[in-house]
């Protein structure tokens, strides 16, 4: 039997697990929720469709993230970090317009490679650090990569994180800022691919679906996270960096 856009009733059943594990990854290390569920849900449907069902749960997670302590501490990263979120926002609107003609291998590539030399380095001390008085510089830089990255491929995260950790993020600040820009950039790409065509009223159904199962994750993440201390979280954080450089590299391969 036929459900959710094309999907029959084993292949809905690993997309809601799929959502679930994507879910416990974000809510334990703030991120990952576009990789995982990518890479799963890409498996047993088009690209454009597993795009489009990543969508709402993203939204409904990244709320979740950015508001985790509370509005005030929300607004106030949207006005420390405005100048990523800016050129961010202007990138995935443009960006996504040109999701179906850019081959997806080559930005894979481009974006898998440097993300996996930067978590090494990090794991190994070498470590990327910023210079405070060129962090708007490094915040437009990285508006400006993800952006591209995500309107075109659903994936802005690693990007933001390499910056995050650059500045020597705290574990509280660095999941709500993510949470943040995730959140804004979400609702963006969500406008976004209402207009490119790639969430309609055909693949609308599986994305609000997955929204539960995402949720049900995040909260049980949230609860491996509490339980981290900084230099746990950051290694961690690393482990799923790297996961998620090699994985935009096998997609690239395989594309």
């Amino acid at each position: 039997m036929e459900l959710f856009a094309g999907l029959d009733g084993q292949s809905f059943v690993l997309a809601i697990a799929v959502a679930l594990l994507a879910g416990v990854v974000k809510g334990a290390v703030g991120f990952a929720m576009p990789m995982i569920l990518m890479s799963g849900l890409a498996s047993i449907l088009p690209v454009e469709i597993a795009l489009a069902a990543m969508i709402l749960p993203t939204v409904a997670t990244n709320l979740s993230q950015a508001l985790r302590q509370g509005p005030r501490a929300a607004l106030q990263s949207i006005k420390e970090h405005r100048w990523l979120i800016g050129p961010l926002l202007i990138c995935i609107a443009v960006s996504a317009q040109f999701v179906t003609l850019i081959p997806q291998s080559v930005l894979f590539a481009i974006l898998g490679g440097p993300i996996i030399l930067f978590a090494l380095s990090q794991l190994w001390g070498w470590g990327l650090q910023i210079n405070p008085t060129h962090q708007r510089r490094a915040e437009v830089v990285t508006g400006v990569v993800a952006g591209f990255f995500g309107g075109i491929s659903g994936v802005w995260g690693p990007p933001i994180l390499m910056y995050l950790l650059g500045i020597g993020a705290e574990k509280r600040q660095a999941v709500r800022v993510q949470g943040v820009v995730f959140v804004i950039g979400a609702f963006m790409l969500t406008a976004a691919h209402l207009q490119s065509g790639i969430l309609n009223m055909r693949t609308l159904p599986l994305s609000a679906a997955m929204v539960v199962p995402a949720g049900l994750g995040l909260w049980l993440g949230y609860q491996i996270q509490d339980r981290l201390d900084a230099a746990r979280f950051r290694r961690w954080t690393l482990i799923f960096l790297i996961l998620t450089g090699a994985n935009l590299l096998r997609r690239a391969f395989l594309v």
